[in-house]
């Protein structure tokens, strides 16, 4: 009696058992394990110790604000569009601000484009599979590539002239919002105008030379356009659609204009050479509108640090990863100062004396 008594006592205890295994089991193929917090779902996986989600939808499985700070590890994707050295520089800014803040808690994939928007596009479609906690987009194309690829993953651009240009904003404030922010590089337009004034004030006609395919560019040489014909210039665009008629172009506007104006265009930096090897036999003296530029072309500049500006855009990113800022509400910023350079090789190859206020270009 008494056996059978343990007997039944056995059975209706397994049976309270499996009752509650099927009150709280969430579906077909789910498995809890208390010691390991770990849930597996319909091909998604939730770890609480490590604070990863990954579900079948992807991009919905990021964690919410304010839990990234509980995250043992995040994964940065790096989308930047050619190879030069302004980019190269924002790239390698951002890098180590994030490390610095994050330590051995961030991985970064860092991808180049090769001056190919498709890339770009391709580029950034692997981070949103590969389920990335944030993206930087180096140059226009990168964010425009990355804001077709995710409403989601939150992305951060650098190198970027004009937000507002770059992302069909109109009247733009200052905040993209959404999941978008970054940093910009735009300088004084109308002071890199005043500084070819200044330093050829009795040319006629300058030629502004840019890529037609970099929404940015368009935006800059139009700006310059109209403060150089305020002060009495002549100008006249010579756009290239690639680097492809980049030469024929160059040695067009080198024959028909006095000075050229190059504005931070991702084509031209990528090939200074080709330029300078048309316009410095030609006498031409060109004007551009960042430092590695200058180094490769150009007899002056009105630059910034892209190596600060990508340090900006890595304390951005900093914040958004341990959930103490709201990227929807990051106004984009801009570079603190800018500094007057000059390129003294291509300068005495041209006899161009270069007045007080000029830092040379380091060798």
């Amino acid at each position: 009696m008494k056996k059978t008594g343990k007997v039944l006592s056995m059975i209706l205890a397994g049976a309270v058992v499996l009752s509650m295994a099927g009150c709280s089991g969430s579906g077909s193929g789910s498995e809890t394990t208390a010691a390991g917090s770990e849930t597996t779902a319909a091909g998604g996986e939730t770890t609480a110790a490590g604070a990863e989600t990954t579900a079948a939808g992807g991009e919905d499985a990021k964690a919410p604000e304010g839990e990234a700070a509980d995250k043992e590890t995040y994964k940065v994707g790096i989308c930047q569009l050619v190879q030069h050295d302004a980019l190269d520089a924002a790239t390698k800014g951002f890098i180590d601000a994030l490390k610095e803040e994050l330590g051995d808690a961030v991985t970064f994939d860092e991808q180049n484009a090769q001056g190919d928007s498709n890339t770009c596009s391709t580029i950034i479609n692997n981070f949103v599979s590969g389920e990335v906690d944030l993206i930087l987009a180096n140059a226009t194309p990168a964010l425009q590539a990355a804001q077709a690829g995710t409403n989601e993953i939150p992305i951060l651009g650098t190198s970027v002239t004009e937000y507002g240009v770059a992302l069909g904003i109109d009247d733009f404030s200052g905040t993209v919002g959404g999941n978008i922010s970054g940093t910009s590089d735009l300088a004084p337009l109308d002071e890199q105008a005043a500084m070819l004034n200044e330093l050829f004030p009795d040319a006629k006609k300058v030629g502004l030379l840019y890529c037609s395919a970099e929404a940015n560019s368009q935006y800059q040489v139009d700006t310059v356009k109209a403060a150089l014909e305020g002060m009495g210039y002549t100008c006249e665009y010579y756009s290239f659609s690639d680097s492809n008629d980049l030469s024929t172009i160059a040695t067009k506007a080198s024959s028909e204009c006095e000075v050229i104006y190059i504005p931070t265009d991702n084509t031209a930096a990528s090939a200074t050479e080709i330029i300078d090897n048309i316009c410095r036999p030609a006498g031409i003296p060109i004007i551009v509108g960042e430092e590695g530029m200058c180094r490769g072309c150009g007899v002056a500049t009105l630059s910034i640090s892209y190596y600060d500006l990508g340090v900006g855009t890595g304390k951005m990113a900093a914040k958004i990863l341990k959930g103490e800022s709201d990227i929807s509400q990051m106004p984009i910023e801009y570079a603190p100062q800018f500094t007057k350079k000059y390129n003294k090789t291509i300068c005495d190859s041209l006899g161009i004396q270069i007045p007080d206020g000029y830092e040379a270009i380091e060798e």
